[in-house]
């Protein structure tokens, strides 16, 4: 399961590109409870979604240039140059080379052997999200993805991430945890899309856990949000729903198991 007790190759970060931040913050508000708290003016516009004054995300307004409205998970490296030369190596990308983010960590924004971008952190003030787990705030991840052995093999040169094949009626998931750690570790999973309905890009899906995934399908729809997947129960697992936000940007909400981790 997610912790703040972050690890080498733990998701330690995670943030919003937007066309309108004003208007995803009044979004998520809704949502999440989030208040959006501005970072400092050299921060570039860049700030903070706080859930009972704890970062559980951040965001930015982008400009079209810079993509399509999107999520991106970060995870945690003790070394982001060393890190991206690993996953150039490994067939992957370098979007955005390491760079100093003022006093608070070093970043790099890279993409796998199929294209899917994500970032990297390396903690110096800031260590990472303050909360998860709680309703409100990042739970899980999954990684749609063309090839899954061969993502699987990337994010393990890379980041040296490990994955395990749990069994469920009718099939196997593959979860992924960071190196060395036991399987109570996994915060995310691998999913093929040959066998995921509805999915047609490889890309890395946000949940964010909440308390009534319904209501939430409602408030997404009220406010201009689309409704992907309809809040449904999937077995040992929870209430799940898949939402995009008025912009564009996909993420998942869940009402875990109370047996679940």
């Amino acid at each position: 399961m997610l912790t703040t007790r972050y690890v080498t190759g733990a998701p330690n970060w995670l943030d919003l590109g937007t066309p309108d931040i004003d208007g995803a913050a009044s979004f998520y508000g809704a949502l999440f409870g989030w208040r959006f708290q501005p970072g400092p003016p050299e921060a570039g516009g860049y700030g903070f979604f706080q859930l009972d004054g704890r970062t559980a995300a951040a965001g930015m307004q982008n400009p079209p240039e810079q993509g399509p409205p999107s999520w991106t998970v970060y995870f945690q490296t003790p070394d982001a140059d060393a890190t991206a030369k690993a996953a150039e190596q490994a067939h992957g990308a370098v979007l955005m080379q390491p760079m100093d983010v003022m006093d608070q960590g070093r970043m790099a924004i890279l993409a796998d052997k199929a294209g899917v971008s994500f970032g990297i952190w390396q903690p110096a003030r800031n260590k990472g999200l303050d909360v998860v787990q709680e309703p409100g705030s990042l739970c899980w991840l999954e990684l749609y993805t063309p090839d899954q052995p061969a993502a699987a093999f990337f994010y393990n040169a890379a980041l040296g991430l490990e994955t395990y094949g749990v069994d469920f009626p009718g099939g196997t998931y593959t979860t992924v945890n960071p190196a060395g750690a036991s399987e109570d570790a996994m915060f995310g999973g691998i999913v093929p899309l040959a066998e995921a309905p509805g999915e047609t890009d490889a890309y890395w899906l946000p949940y964010f856990e909440v308390t009534d995934p319904d209501a939430v399908v409602s408030t997404t729809q009220e406010l201009g949000g689309t409704v992907r997947m309809p809040a449904t129960d999937v077995a040992g697992v929870g209430r799940v729903a898949k939402l995009a936000d008025p912009y564009g940007a996909r993420f998942a909400v869940i009402k875990s198991d109370p047996g679940q981790g």
